[in-house]
């Protein structure tokens, strides 16, 4: 029993020591046969590239805007050719004492090809910007679509701020808080089609079919404008050639035409914007603008429509921009400007004209911007002197001079 007992033992060990002999075996035959495929690190600039590619194709969405509320005063003095107003013949910053500006929410999504914007405004700021609305909510300041067919074209389609001028809707993208003559007497929205180019050698240019400016939601007068830029930017700041022309008023149709009825001509306008950082602290921007209107048709007094007699009617101006940063807080700007206008441009004058429909205003506005997180206060002395009278002091004579100030608080998120 024990002899077989030991035999057992024996055979046992043998069997254990022939298994793990053929287990090693067939490890190193499957080592030499199969390689091992070890984690490849993410070192090659081709893996990087193409994980920077998917990082840049991912959509985006962005909520951003601005609140803005300012003090105003011209001391008693009133415009009578601006509605009886306690302010200059310009947009925005025109009510007296404590006022409000506008809330602007901005919503935008882009996509790897297409996306859109969605520009609200809510106040008297934003009602004054869109004004040209046939149902009156003039909320809308933008909304549109856009496709890039490259990085270099993309088509816009909807309705959008102009790309004509230097100063801008947006109180938190001006340096002043109050606007020029050229700002607030040009367009400020368009609606229609436009493509941008992003060219070689910071070359940039816009093409645009659209609406008569400023009307916004549909076109009721069936005559459309072409727009135009070309410009040239750099690290330092850039120079924009802009166009507008088309009829702004539509033609007469001799079916519904009714004496004394009457039509503005073709409307051109070219404007020139440049801004640059001439050194690390001293900025310089500059702004001319000519606008005409050509006579166009009317209907007599027999019901025929005959072309109106009489010379274009224009406004003209120029504009300088020097501004100074003192630190990353605080810059103070100068905005000097002369706007003339001619031939009784506007349909209601925006200030006093001599006998011949003429007439011109320079208007000199010192700013400061001082700026903590996202609110920047805006205190500004403006000085508006006209050629004509064009003002009533608080003892009811009449003046070319009209002083005023404003302390406005902007904040944008």
């Amino acid at each position: 029993m024990k002899n077989l007992n030991t035999t057992f033992y024996f055979l046992c060990l043998l069997t254990f020591v022939t298994v793990q002999a053929h287990s090693q075996q067939t490890e190193q035959i499957l080592a030499s046969s199969t390689p091992v495929k070890k984690p490849v690190p993410i070192t090659t600039g081709e893996v990087i590239k193409e994980d920077e590619k998917k990082e840049e194709e991912k959509p985006t969405f962005t909520l951003s805007g601005s609140v803005d509320t300012y003090f105003h005063s011209t001391f008693k003095t009133t415009n009578s050719y601006y509605g009886d107003a306690y302010a200059s013949s310009t947009s925005f910053a025109d009510q007296k004492g404590f006022a409000l500006g506008m809330v602007n929410l901005i919503a935008t999504y882009s996509g790897e090809k297409a996306g859109f914007t969605a520009d609200l405004v809510f106040g008297p700021r934003g009602k004054a910007a869109v004004f040209g609305t046939a149902s009156g909510q003039a909320i809308i300041n933008q909304a549109f679509a856009f496709y890039k067919f490259s990085d270099k074209v993309t088509l816009n389609m909807g309705q959008f701020n102009t790309f004509v001028g230097y100063e801008v809707i947006s109180p938190t993208v001006n340096f002043h808080y109050s606007t020029s003559y050229l700002f607030s007497w040009g367009p400020f929205n368009h609606t229609g089609a436009r493509l941008d180019f992003a060219l070689a050698n910071g070359i940039v240019a816009k093409l645009a079919v659209m609406n008569p400016t400023d009307i916004v939601e549909f076109n009721p007068v069936d005559t459309y404008t072409f727009g135009a830029q070309v410009g040239k930017v750099s690290d330092k700041g850039g120079i924009w050639l802009n166009f507008l022309y088309g009829d702004q008023d539509g033609t007469l149709d001799e079916d519904e035409a009714e004496p004394l009825e009457a039509s503005a001509g073709n409307l051109l306008q070219g404007d020139i914007t440049l801004g640059y950082s001439l050194t690390e602290k001293f900025y310089l921007g500059f702004n001319a603008s000519l606008q005409s209107v050509a006579t166009g048709e009317e209907v007599d007094t027999n019901g025929d429509i005959v072309d109106t007699s009489g010379d274009a009617s224009s406004f003209y101006g120029f504009a300088v921009y020097p501004k100074v940063t003192l630190s990353e807080s605080f810059a103070i700007g100068l905005r000097a400007e002369y706007f003339s206008t001619t031939n009784s441009h506007f349909a209601s004058p925006i200030i006093g004209l001599d006998a011949d429909g003429d007439g011109d205003v320079m208007a000199f506005t010192l700013s400061a911007n001082y700026k903590t997180g996202g609110l920047t206060f805006i205190p500004e002395l403006r000085i508006d002197k006209t050629s004509e009278d064009s003002f009533i002091n608080n003892d009811g004579d009449a003046k070319n001079l009209l002083p005023s100030i404003n302390l406005a608080a902007v904040y944008k998120f």
